[in-house]
């Protein structure tokens, strides 16, 4: 079970680090809502998890092979739009994970990696207990979606501060060693 409070908590912790790691621009804004249901925008899916022994979450970040994406992400270089996408995923999680452990000690994330986004259907299977689905417009053009998804191991209840999530805006994701 997931109380109100952590399930908020999650979620402006999610839009915090969008809002910062998920642009290649800081000036880029980045507009969030929710979509209704399993929401999927696109082909490929970047699966990144953050573990403790409290939860699991894990962070689907669904992005299109389209030429607005591949333009924002790759620069026009040739590549694999996933590839380079999944850094910024990992950055993204990695802002997450910082937040994240003002309240848990014992996190560990996973390394990015990609699968199809027909995966979503089968995030049921997980029992999870918060599943939130949300459509992404990066600097007006790029259309990204994300899924939020959080099992629990026991009850779970956390407040995070409006104020912590904005002083984390000013880090520039420096390497952390463990």
């Amino acid at each position: 079970m997931i109380g109100p409070q952590a399930q908020e908590s999650f979620e402006q912790i999610f839009f915090a680090a969008a809002r910062t790691r998920l642009v290649t621009d800081p000036l880029h804004a980045c507009e969030i809502t929710a979509a209704p249901g399993e929401h999927a925008r696109g082909e490929h899916a970047v699966l990144l998890t953050i573990s403790s022994m409290q939860f699991r979450l894990l962070l689907l970040l669904h992005i299109k092979d389209d030429e607005a994406t591949r333009a924002y992400y790759l620069g026009g270089a040739q590549g694999a739009l996933a590839d380079a996408f999944m850094e910024f995923g990992n950055l993204c999680c990695g802002a997450m994970n910082q937040h994240l452990l003002e309240h848990f000690q014992d996190l560990g994330m996973s390394t990015p990696y990609a699968l199809d986004s027909q995966c979503l259907q089968h995030l049921r299977e997980l029992k999870p207990d918060y599943v939130k689905s949300y459509a992404l417009t990066i600097d007006g053009a790029v259309q990204l979606g994300a899924t939020l998804c959080v099992c629990t191991h026991s009850p779970l209840d956390f407040v995070t501060a409006r104020d912590q999530l904005s002083a984390a805006h000013e880090s520039a994701g420096e390497l952390e060693l463990f």
